[in-house]
C-alpha cells in the first residue's frame, strides 16, 4: 500500500546514525492527515531534510578527515545532508504544486553516498 508523505514523516539514511524528520513548508496549500503534503522538490537540506545525527560515510570530507586523524578508525561526524537531486520516483498521478507527490517508496541520494528513504509517511489513519 502506498501512502503520500507529509510533514513529520520519519526518514532514514543508510549512513546516518538516527532517523530524521521531513519538514514540509505549507507553500503548496495541500494537506494530507492535516499536515502539509510533500512533493519531489521537498529535498532541500536543513530546510526539508534534517540531519541524521552523525554521518558514517567515508566519502564525507569531515568523516574522512576525522578518520585519518584517528589513524584509520572510522570516526563519525555530525551529519549535514547534501541532497542535490529531487526525490524519485514521484507519483505522477497526484500532483502537488505542479510536481509529483512523494510516496513512502520514494528515495533520494545524499552526495556522500547515503540512500535516504521514508520509514514512516507521517500520515495517521483511523478506521471507525
Amino acid at each position: 500500500m502506498s501512502f503520500e508523505v507529509c510533514m513529520g514523516a520519519q526518514l532514514s539514511c543508510s549512513f546516518g546514525t538516527a532517523p530524521a524528520q521531513l519538514m514540509v513548508l505549507p507553500l503548496n496549500r495541500v494537506l494530507t492527515s492535516h499536515m502539509p503534503a510533500a512533493n519531489i522538490m521537498d529535498h532541500i537540506p536543513l530546510v526539508n531534510i534534517l540531519p541524521f545525527a552523525m554521518c558514517t560515510s567515508i566519502a564525507n570530507p569531515t568523516v574522512a578527515a576525522a578518520t585519518t586523524a584517528a589513524f584509520g578508525v572510522l570516526t563519525p561526524m555530525p551529519c549535514i545532508p547534501v541532497v542535490p537531486a529531487p526525490w524519485t520516483p514521484g507519483n505522477p498521478t497526484l500532483m502537488i504544486g505542479n510536481q509529483p507527490c512523494i510516496s513512502n517508496s520514494s528515495t533520494c541520494m545524499c552526495a556522500w553516498g547515503g540512500m535516504i528513504s521514508v520509514m514512516n509517511a507521517g500520515q495517521t489513519t483511523v478506521n471507525v
